[in-house]
């Protein structure tokens, strides 16, 4: 059983760092990608790391919990942008800020995070989980 629960977090945690490589990767080599990769999946991939490690947290509770909470916390982190203090915008300029909290609000940026947390939901309902959690 213990066993189990640690091999069943590893997948999750091994899912956030692929996940988080992907982002990344998708960001440094944005310029030979294709245009709609590159505009959309950075965002996605950052709210699919936000998901896995929500599962990897809470792997007891349901993933139905996961994607509200994932989805919330990304549309939180967005929402945030709007929030102009200079101490908060000192964070946003630099890289780490500016990956983890984001530059500026954009409507958009909550589709592409309800996509991205949707696709890996269905990617753990489907092909993670082999038990109903």
């Amino acid at each position: 059983m213990r066993k189990a629960f640690f091999k069943d977090r590893l997948i999750y945690f091994i899912a956030v760092i692929i996940t988080m490589a992907a982002g990344l990767a998708s960001r440094h080599f944005g310029e030979l990608l294709p245009d709609f990769v590159r505009e959309h999946f950075g965002d996605a991939l950052w709210a699919a790391m936000i998901y896995f490690g929500v599962r990897m947290v809470w792997m007891n509770r349901s993933k139905e919990l996961a994607l509200i909470v994932s989805l919330l916390f990304s549309w939180a982190v967005e929402c945030s942008q709007m929030i102009q203090i200079a101490w908060l915008n000192e964070v946003r300029s630099t890289m780490l800020g500016a990956l983890i909290l984001g530059r500026g609000f954009l409507v958009m940026d909550l589709l592409r995070y309800a996509v991205g947390i949707l696709c890996v939901y269905g990617i753990d309902r489907y092909f993670l989980s082999n038990k109903k959690a």
